[in-house]
């Protein structure tokens, strides 16, 4: 059954979207996490059922991120063969999209990588920087995978489906604004 709760953040109040799950943290294994006006953002659905319960282990994971307290979340992701934790690959996406969130996952707290550097992780320099960045905004869980982390070649806030001013709040949490 999907499951959501609504938390509230620095960034506006996180819609957390979950499936039930035996194996995972709190019973419930994450689908999406976004926030309001976010391109592509989860919108409740008829037949959803509200469960702040389920999304308990989360949320304080959320509330210690932002208070300076986490560095790297601890969830399930609905979708896992094999169940585990943080191994990039959620509810959907292509081979090429799970191989790029796999990545993001890899970026330290604290500090920031290229799309250049991403495309080449994951073997798709060059021209495959648009692949990159495409994949990147295609990622249905903002903030635990760490996709604001990514910047241009230039060290400027390129795209965030949560909106720049979010991404450059995460960053400034986390000390690694770009001067």
């Amino acid at each position: 059954m999907t499951v959501y709760a609504r938390v509230d953040s620095p960034l506006d109040e996180l819609l957390l979207v979950g499936e039930e799950s035996a194996t995972a943290p709190g019973g419930t294994a994450l689908v999406s996490l976004s926030v309001p006006g976010q391109k592509g953002a989860a919108v409740v659905q008829d037949g959803w059922r509200h469960a702040p319960e389920a999304f308990e282990e989360l949320a304080g994971q959320l509330h210690a991120y932002f208070g300076g307290e986490l560095t790297r979340f601890s969830v399930e992701y609905a979708g896992l063969s094999g169940g585990g934790t943080g191994s990039g690959a959620s509810t959907g996406g292509t081979e090429f999209q799970r191989r790029v969130w796999r990545a993001l996952e890899e970026i330290p707290y604290g500090e920031t990588v290229t799309y250049g550097q991403i495309a080449e992780r994951v073997g798709s320099s060059g021209a495959g920087v648009r692949a990159v960045g495409t994949a990147i905004g295609r990622n249905p869980v903002l903030v635990v995978r760490p996709c604001h982390r990514v910047i241009g070649a230039d060290g400027a806030l390129r795209g965030y489906a949560g909106g720049l001013d979010r991404k450059e709040r995460l960053l400034g949490l986390e000390g690694a604004l770009v001067p």
